[in-house]
C-alpha cells in the first residue's frame, strides 16, 4: 500500500533554520539524502520532494466566475505548512510509521534530533473494474 508522509514545518522553525551553522545544515541535508537512498534501495520510495518556503507558496481559490483569487504566502493564519513529502510503498502500515519516525528524528543544531511532525496518510486506490 502507498502512503504519503508529510513533513510539516512552522514559520518560526523555518526562520530558525537560517541560524543553523553550515555544518548543521549539511548534516541535515546528508541525513535526508541517506534516507532517500535507503528507501530507494529497499524499493519503497515512490517519490520525495522538499518544498520551497512558505513565502514562495500561493493559495488559489476558484469561485466559478472569472479568474481565481490568488493569495501569496506566508499565511499568518496557518500555524504549519507543508515543507516536503515522501510517497512510499510499504507492505504494512507499521513500516510507514517507522519511516516517518526516522524522518522525524532528522538532525538539527549540534546533531540533536529536531523531532518534526510527520503526518502519515494512506493513499486511496482507484476503484476496481467491478465498479
Amino acid at each position: 500500500m502507498k502512503y504519503m508522509l508529510l513533513m510539516m514545518g512552522t514559520q518560526g522553525g523555518w526562520e530558525q533554520m537560517s541560524t543553523w551553522s553550515p555544518e548543521d545544515i549539511t548534516a541535515h541535508i546528508d541525513f535526508m539524502d541517506v534516507l532517500g537512498s535507503d528507501l530507494s534501495a529497499s524499493g519503497e520510495l515512490v517519490d520525495s520532494q522538499g518544498l520551497a518556503g512558505p513565502q514562495q507558496a500561493k493559495i488559489v481559490r476558484a469561485d466559478g466566475d472569472g479568474p481565481p483569487a490568488v493569495t501569496d504566502g506566508p499565511f499568518p493564519e496557518a500555524k504549519e505548512f507543508l515543507a516536503g513529502y515522501w510517497i512510499v510503498d510499504c507492505e504494512r502500515p507499521e513500516r510507514a510509521i517507522e519511516i516517518a519516525a526516522r524522518a522525524s528524528a532528522a538532525p538539527g543544531p549540534n546533531g540533536d534530533p529536531i523531532n518534526m511532525p510527520i503526518e502519515v496518510h494512506p493513499m486511496m486506490e482507484a476503484p476496481g473494474e467491478e465498479m
